[in-house]
């Protein structure tokens, strides 16, 4: 069942009925940074809610790496960006899943996956249920891996007051 919001216009005499469009994005948005702002600046551009996935801990830590960043304080941080509509958590990486729950005919990613045979067959199978997927460049020399390896750098591996 789809739950899309319904806006009516008048324009010359007539009312016209369109469906929002939700966008839906996810990333850990650990060591929240200008890339982070730029990618959701971009993605509410281009939709007229946005939703971002924020990956918990333990997914995190699946994928063999560790947030700096606790889960709870990530969120917020995304949550109250004004260009956020709706910060959840993301369980698992299955985004058509979380797309078709949330209503989501945009999913918004970074281009380093752009043709890779693993997200061109991705685009098949979301445009099997009319989801588009829309790449973002990255934002060039900013990354939270950049962010910790600078980190590291100045403080060697003593960060742990920085939890």
């Amino acid at each position: 069942m789809k739950n899309l919001e319904k806006n009516i216009l008048i324009e010359s005499g007539y009312i016209k009925v369109k469906e929002e469009i939700i966008g839906y994005t996810a990333g850990v948005y650990d060591l929240f940074h200008i890339g982070h702002l730029n990618l959701l600046k971009n993605a509410k551009g281009m939709c007229d809610k946005l939703i971002v996935g924020v990956t918990v801990d333990e997914l995190v830590k699946y994928k063999g790496k560790k947030a700096m960043i606790p889960f709870e304080e990530r969120i917020e941080i995304v949550r109250s960006c004004k260009y956020v509509d709706a910060a959840v958590p993301q369980y698992d990486m299955d985004k058509l899943t979380a797309c078709k729950k949330l209503g989501a005919k945009i999913l918004f990613v970074g281009d380093d996956w752009y043709g890779t045979d693993k997200w061109n067959e991705y685009e098949k199978e979301f445009s099997k249920e009319d989801i588009k997927i829309v790449y973002f460049p990255y934002t060039k020399n900013q990354s939270s891996t950049k962010i910790r390896e600078t980190l590291k750098a100045v403080r060697g591996n003593d960060l742990d007051d920085l939890k």
